[in-house]
C-alpha cells in the first residue's frame, strides 16, 4: 500500500507540473455527468492551466455556460453560428490554442460523431481542426458502454491516437449498476498532466521495441484448436504507446480482431511455435530488439498430433483423449539466450490467486527484468476488459523482487506505466 500511495502522489505532482501554463480546451457532452465538468475545470485552473470550455447543445440541458465561464474565466463556446462567440474566439482559434483537448463527459453519441469525423457542432468541429492530443473521458449507461458499436467507435479513435480515461464501474444515474460512470475529475486532471508530460517526449526514439499480444491457437484439426481468452488489448496498448514515444515497433500478434496501431509494424502468427520463430531471432543481428514486452498469452501446450481432416465424433468414442506436448517457453528462452541483460525483457503473469507469490517466483524463474502481474478473476482485470489492475515487479540490487501495486487503470494508462519503468531500465544501462 505504501508503494501505491507513493506512486500515485508522484504521478499527481508530475501532472501538476506539466499542466502549469498550458492551454486546455474542455468539451462537455450532453450527459448527466456534465455537472462534473465544473469540478474538472476548477482543478485544471488550480493546477495552473488556462482553460477554455465548449459545450454541445445537449450539455446545456445539464449545466449552464455561465457556470463554466465563471470557473474557467473565459467565454464558453456553444455554437458555430453565434457571431459574438466567433468574434471573441472563433472555433479555429480555439483549436489552435489547445495544448490538449479534453472531452468529458464523452457520451456515446459524441464518441460516434467523432469517430465518423463529423463536424456538426462546436465540439466536433473543434476536434476536427485541433492537432493537439485528444483525451476522452466516456460516461454513459452500462449497456450503451458495452454496445459493440460504441466500442468500435471508441476503438477507431484510439487507433488514430486518442487517449482514454475511464469509465468507472458503480451505481449509475439511470438506476443500473456497472461500468459507465465518469471517472473522478481529479483522475482526469492527473491523466491530462501525464499526457502533456509525455507530449513530444521521444524517450524511446532510436529503440526497437518488440511486443507480443493476444492468444495462440494450437490446432487439433483444421477446425478445432486449444486456446485461451486473451483479446490482445493490453499488448496492442503497449505497442501503441511505444510508437507514440518514438520507438520502431514490431507487434507480433496472435489471432485477434484489432486494428494495427498507427506507426506500428505487425506480424500475424497463430501458434506458439510460429510466435517463437518470429521473436527469438530478434535477440541479435541488425534488427535486434532493445526492449521485448511479452504480453501475449502463449499456450503452454499443443496437441501432440494434428489431424489432417476434421475429426468426427463418431470415431472418437464417448471419452476422446488428446495427448499434449509442451510448447517452447518463449519468455524463459529469451531470458536464457540473451547476452548479458540485452534486451530489456518484460513478462506478464495472469493469475487467479496468490498473485504476488506466484508472480515473484515467475520473475526470478524466467529471468526477466520486469514482470506485469494481474489477477484475471478480479473485476475490471480479466481478458477483454478496457481496464486492468496490475502489480509491477522488478529485481532490486540484491536480486529480490520489488513490488509496486497500481490502481485500476485503463489499458492505455497501464501501458504508459509499463514503458515508464522500461525506459528507466534502459537508462540504467539494462539492455545495453
Amino acid at each position: 500500500m505504501t508503494h501505491l500511495l507513493m506512486a500515485e502522489k508522484a504521478d499527481w505532482v508530475e501532472g501538476e507540473k506539466a499542466l502549469f501554463g498550458k492551454t486546455l480546451v474542455v468539451g462537455v457532452g450532453g450527459g448527466i455527468a456534465a455537472y462534473k465538468a465544473a469540478e474538472l475545470i476548477r482543478l485544471l485552473r488550480k493546477a495552473g492551466a488556462q482553460v477554455h470550455a465548449m459545450m454541445t447543445e445537449a450539455a446545456r440541458h445539464f449545466i449552464t455556460p455561465l457556470t463554466l465561464q465563471a470557473l474557467s474565466g473565459n467565454a464558453v463556446a456553444t455554437s458555430l453560428f453565434d457571431l459574438t462567440q466567433e468574434s471573441e474566439i472563433g472555433h479555429i482559434q480555439l483549436a489552435d490554442r489547445a495544448d490538449l483537448l479534453v472531452i468529458a463527459p464523452a457520451t456515446a453519441d459524441l464518441i460516434g460523431r467523432l469517430a465518423l469525423g463529423l463536424g456538426d457542432d462546436i465540439v466536433t468541429t473543434v476536434a476536427l481542426a485541433c492537432t493537439a492530443p485528444l483525451l476522452l473521458a466516456p460516461a454513459m449507461n452500462v449497456n450503451m458502454w458495452n454496445h459493440a458499436q460504441v466500442q468500435e467507435n471508441l476503438g477507431r479513435l484510439v487507433h488514430r491516437g486518442a487517449h482514454t480515461c475511464g469509465p468507472d464501474a458503480g451505481p449509475l444515474a439511470c438506476g443500473w449498476v456497472g461500468q459507465g460512470r465518469l471517472v473522478d475529475p481529479q483522475v482526469i486532471v492527473e491523466r491530462a498532466g501525464r499526457i502533456l508530460a509525455l507530449a513530444g517526449r521521444a524517450d524511446l526514439a532510436g529503440r526497437h521495441v518488440v511486443v507480443t499480444a493476444g492468444p495462440t491457437y494450437e490446432a487439433i484439426d483444421p477446425v478445432r484448436f486449444v486456446g485461451n481468452r486473451s483479446t490482445g488489448k493490453m499488448g496492442f496498448a503497449v505497442a501503441r504507446e511505444a510508437a507514440r514515444r518514438g520507438a520502431r515497433v514490431t507487434l507480433v500478434a496472435g489471432p485477434v480482431a484489432l486494428p494495427t496501431p498507427m506507426g506500428v509494424g505487425r506480424v500475424d502468427v497463430e501458434s506458439a511455435d510460429e510466435m517463437a520463430r518470429v521473436v527469438l531471432p530478434l535477440l541479435e543481428g541488425d534488427g535486434a530488439a532493445d526492449l521485448i514486452v511479452m504480453a501475449a498469452a502463449v499456450a503452454d501446450y499443443r496437441p501432440r498430433e494434428v489431424a489432417g481432416e476434421k475429426l468426427k465424433k463418431e470415431g472418437l468414442g464417448t471419452t476422446p483423449t488428446i495427448l499434449l506436448a509442451q510448447n517452447v517457453d518463449i519468455l524463459a528462452e529469451l531470458g536464457r539466450r540473451r547476452k548479458g541483460r540485452r534486451p530489456v525483457l518484460v513478462g506478464f503473469a495472469a493469475e487467479t490467486g496468490d498473485l504476488i507469490g506466484r508472480a515473484t517466483a515467475k520473475l526470478l524463474r524466467k529471468g526477466c527484468d520486469l514482470l506485469v502481474a494481474n489477477d484475471v478473476s478480479e473485476a475490471g482485470s480479466g481478458f477483454g476488459t478496457e481496464t486492468n489492475q496490475v502489480a509491477l515487479l522488478c529485481r532490486d540490487e540484491n536480486g529480490e523482487a520489488r513490488v509496486e501495486g497500481l490502481p485500476l487503470l485503463t489499458k492505455d494508462e497501464v501501458a504508459a506505466r509499463i514503458l515508464d519503468r522500461a525506459v528507466g531500465l534502459l537508462a540504467e544501462g539494462v539492455g545495453d
